[in-house]
């Protein structure tokens, strides 16, 4: 039997719903040889801002049991020199672009928007508003409040035609409130986890002797993503991509097996093995036909719980 993978996601038409995590995946040759990225259902870009950013200083990962702690600061060439040289690489792929979006006012994220959409609208497939990144300076302001994410999505959505996703923070106490908000305010999709914050201590003699702080990713967290992506299904109908701790083909089905969640992205388990994503999407395609299931709808009208 055929299997069908392909989905659709707010509006745009994925040959599979496997994707990269914001910030993970370059389009630079080998990284595009390794990942085999004609394969994947979508490519996400890093975050980018309406200036460039150098990032935070070294040192900026740290390994730990389960994942890795990163404090990399949304460092990008800024949305100017996004559009006109960065942009053409991700297009050379073959595959939907998603480009992740950030700002740190309301004002910023509306010109980074409106110049990704009028001097790149006909290349862009989506795009992604962050509010959610731990390890930069007030990084989740908007993504842990549901007021000012409310107005910030309200002032966003007439300035973009294209489907806007917006990334929440697992740093919240209630992120059903928040996602509420979201969808309150016209977005499209929801996606889903950020890492989660998070400290380690770097020992004397590999690189100083000091406190790392940023976000926490890979496996460790994927129980946690699990909840957080539970909640919100529970709360709203828009679509979500799900993301958190995702390494395996069990593990995107875990994530699948939550109503809303319509697409899964890979972070931190393709810097270990960069084939991960082919991977699940070859697995998945495996499952669907070992279990009899023709597509996605099938797969949701019988295990989705």
């Amino acid at each position: 039997m055929k299997v069908d993978l392909s989905v659709r996601f707010a509006g745009i038409c994925l040959q599979n719903p496997v994707m990269n995590c914001a910030g993970t995946f370059e389009p630079e040759k080998s990284c595009v040889d390794l990942y085999e990225a004609e394969k994947l259902g979508a490519a996400v870009s890093k975050t980018v801002t309406l200036n460039p950013i150098i990032g935070n200083p070294q040192p900026r990962i740290m390994e730990v049991p389960g994942g890795l702690i990163n404090t990399i600061g949304l460092q990008n060439p800024g949305v100017k020199n996004f559009v006109r040289e960065k942009i053409f690489d991700f297009v050379k792929l073959g595959v939907p672009l998603i480009v992740s979006f950030g700002g740190k006012s309301i004002k910023e994220y509306l010109k980074v928007a409106v110049i990704l959409q009028e001097e790149a609208g006909n290349y862009i497939t989506g795009l992604e508003a962050n509010v959610s990144c731990p390890n930069v300076k007030a990084g989740t302001i908007f993504g842990s409040n549901a007021k000012l994410l409310l107005k910030l999505v309200k002032l966003l959505r007439p300035e973009v035609n294209l489907p806007l996703i917006v990334k929440l923070t697992p740093n919240v106490t209630d992120i059903g409130s928040v996602a509420d908000a979201v969808q309150d305010a016209g977005a499209d999709a929801i996606s889903l986890i950020n890492t989660i914050k998070a400290r380690g201590f770097i020992p004397p003699g590999l690189d100083g002797d000091q406190w790392i702080e940023g976000g926490l990713s890979g496996p460790v967290v994927k129980h946690i993503a699990l909840q957080k992506v539970w909640e919100v299904s529970r709360v709203v109908d828009l679509p979500v991509i799900a993301m958190g701790g995702i390494s395996n083909v069990s593990d995107a089905l875990d994530f699948f097996r939550i109503k809303n969640v319509r697409c899964v992205a890979v972070g931190t388990a393709s810097f270990n093995n960069p084939k991960t994503m082919a991977k699940i999407i070859k697995g998945l395609g495996g499952y669907l036909e070992e279990k009899g299931y023709a597509n996605w709808e099938d797969f949701k009208r019988e295990e989705v719980i």
